[in-house]
């Protein structure tokens, strides 16, 4: 898959969430990037760039005060390469690109790794 296809991928899953978790999310960039960087690694305690599939930068929906404001976007990365390795063909793929996507908008909305798994959405 080209990265142009990666990235309408990534758009679709965005427009396919249900209306009423599409619509609270603001101020948040989505990007594809190839790889993350060593900063990024550091931050998700990662040793090797193809284990992370993703990562979501910023504060939690559920740790903002009311002094929150005026402040960068927040970032989801997505990360093109990890995921096209892990995948046999495009099904798998945008499997793995639904997956991660959603996993880092819970992020976003304050819900960490711990009660992914105890949802079975890890």
């Amino acid at each position: 898959m080209t990265r142009r296809d990666f990235e309408r991928v990534v758009a679709q899953t965005l427009d396919d969430l249900p209306d009423g978790i599409r619509l609270q999310i603001a101020n948040v960039a989505i990007v594809v990037e190839e790889w993350p960087d060593e900063d990024t690694l550091d931050m998700a305690g990662v040793d090797d760039p193809a284990d992370l599939l993703g990562f979501y930068y910023g504060i939690p929906l559920t740790e903002r005060t009311s002094s929150y404001g005026l402040v960068l976007p927040d970032k989801i990365s997505i990360y093109r390469q990890p995921i096209t390795r892990i995948c046999r063909d495009d099904r798998e793929l945008r499997a793995a690109i639904r997956r991660t996507l959603r996993h880092e908008i819970a992020h976003y909305f304050g819900i960490s790794d711990d009660r992914l798994e105890e949802l079975g959405r890890y």
